[in-house]
C-alpha cells in the first residue's frame, strides 16, 4: 500500500497517465473499480490505492527505461565536454603517421619522422637515435691551431691602417666571428662595405702568410672521421675562413670526400656566437637541428650550438676542460668518443619531442608574524 501523496510526487505520474483497471479501497472498506485513463494523483486524492501486478511491472519498466536514457544522455554530455576542453576546436596540424590521434596527446609528434618515405625500415631508422649528423669545426678540432697567429694578424692590420691595437679582451671577444663582422661591429674601424671587405681580405692574407700553408691533423682526428664514415654518418665542415682556403687545406691534408657539406665565410652573414652557420649546415645535410652534434673548441661554439638546439662536444685544445663545462661532452681528443657515445648524446631528453625540461614550482615561504622567540643580548651588560 502506498500513499497517494508519494505517488503524486514522482515524475512518472506527472508525465504520463496510466490506463488500466485499478482496485481502490476507500475508508469505508468498500471496493470500487475504475478503468478511466486519468492521472492517479488527481483522481484518487485522499484515498489508498492498490496497484495490480501488471501495472506495477509496466511502471518498473518505464522507470528503468527512463533512467537508462537519462544516464546515456549525461554520459554523452560529459564525454563531449571533456573532448572539447582537452583539444582545441581549430586544429591546425598535420598527421604524420597512419594512426589517427588528436593533438596534445601522448606520444607527441616526432620531428625526425618523414611520412613521405615508403620504406618503413628507413622511416623507423630516422626516428632512432642512430640517425644523426656531425658538424665539425676545422681549426683546433680536426687540425692543430695556433691562437697567436690570429692575434698577430689583427695587430699587423691595425698597424697598417693606423688604428690602435685591440686589447686582449677585444681579441677574445672576436673569436669565431667573421672578419667583416669583427671589423664593423667590434673594432668599429669602418662602416663602408668596400673598406670592410678590403681590411678583412688583408687580415686573411697576413694570417695565411704567418701560417705558411702547413696543416697538421690533431691526434685521433683521422681515426674518428674514419669511424663515422664506416657507420655512414654524414659530416659537414663549418668554418669562418674563405672557401678557397678551406678547400686548399682539405686537399693538403688528404681529407677529400669525407665531408658532404662545407660551409665557409661566403655562405653566411654572421659568425659565432650566432647559430647561422650550424643551422645552414644542418639544412644542407637535411637533418633536423635536434639530431646534429657540433664539434668545437670554444664557448662561442657551445653557445651557438645550443641556440640552434644542437648538442655540442667540446675539444679541450685551446681552453682547459673546466672552462668548457657548458658543453654536453668534453674530450681531449676525438678518438676518445665512440659511436655509442654519439647515439646516447643524440637520445638525451628526446628534444625532437619538444622541451623536456620540467617546470619548476616556486615554494613560497610562510612568514611568521607571531612574537619572536629570539632573545636580544645587550653588549653593554657584559
Amino acid at each position: 500500500m502506498v500513499l497517494v501523496e508519494s505517488i503524486a510526487t514522482t515524475s512518472l505520474l506527472g508525465r504520463r497517465p496510466f490506463c488500466g483497471t485499478i482496485s481502490v479501497k476507500d475508508v469505508s472498506s468498500k471496493h470500487k473499480s475504475s478503468s478511466n485513463c486519468r492521472l492517479l494523483s488527481a483522481q484518487f486524492a485522499g484515498k489508498r490505492i492498490i496497484v495490480s501486478p501488471m501495472l506495477r511491472l509496466r511502471v518498473e519498466r518505464l522507470i528503468n527505461s527512463s533512467v537508462k536514457a537519462l544516464a546515456m544522455e549525461l554520459t554523452k554530455e560529459v564525454h563531449a565536454y571533456r573532448d572539447e576542453k582537452r583539444t582545441p576546436r581549430d586544429w591546425n596540424y598535420k598527421i604524420d603517421t597512419s594512426v589517427d590521434r588528436k593533438p596534445g596527446l601522448w606520444p607527441p609528434e616526432n620531428k625526425a619522422d618523414n611520412p613521405s618515405l615508403h620504406n618503413p625500415l628507413l622511416r623507423q631508422e630516422r626516428m632512432g637515435c642512430g640517425w644523426l649528423g656531425a658538424l665539425f669545426e676545422w681549426e683546433g678540432v680536426l687540425t692543430e691551431d695556433n691562437p697567436q697567429l690570429e692575434k698577430q694578424a689583427w695587430l699587423a692590420v691595425a698597424e697598417e691602417e693606423g688604428k690602435s691595437p685591440p686589447p686582449a679582451f677585444i681579441l677574445k671577444r672576436m673569436e669565431g666571428m667573421k672578419s667583416e663582422q669583427a671589423i664593423s661591429e667590434v673594432l668599429c674601424w669602418s662602416r663602408d662595405p668596400a673598406q670592410v671587405r678590403r681590411m678583412a681580405s688583408r687580415k686573411e692574407d697576413i694570417y695565411q702568410a704567418l701560417q705558411g700553408g702547413i696543416y697538421r691533423l690533431r691526434n685521433g682526428s683521422q681515426e674518428f672521421v674514419n669511424a663515422l664514415t664506416r657507420y655512414e654518418i654524414p659530416m659537414a665542415l663549418v668554418s669562418t675562413r674563405p672557401r678557397k682556403v678551406i678547400e686548399t687545406a682539405i686537399r693538403a691534408i688528404g681529407m677529400e670526400g669525407f665531408f658532404s657539406v662545407i660551409v665557409a665565410a661566403e655562405d653566411v652573414h654572421r659568425g659565432k656566437p650566432d647559430p647561422e652557420m650550424f643551422v645552414y649546415a644542418a639544412q644542407l645535410l637535411k637533418f633536423i637541428p635536434e639530431r646534429c652534434i657540433v664539434f668545437g673548441n670554444s664557448n662561442q661554439t657551445v653557445e651557438a650550438a645550443h641556440d640552434a638546439r644542437m648538442k655540442c662536444v667540446a675539444v679541450a685544445s685551446k681552453h682547459p676542460v673546466y672552462e668548457l663545462a657548458a658543453a654536453d661532452l668534453v674530450v681531449n681528443r676525438l678518438d676518445e668518443l665512440s659511436i655509442v657515445d654519439l647515439k646516447n648524446l643524440a637520445d638525451i631528453e628526446s628534444t625532437e619531442f619538444g622541451s623536456g625540461e620540467p617546470e619548476l614550482e616556486m615554494e613560497m615561504e610562510e612568514e611568521d608574524y607571531g612574537p619572536s622567540t629570539s632573545v636580544a643580548v645587550d653588549d653593554i651588560f657584559w
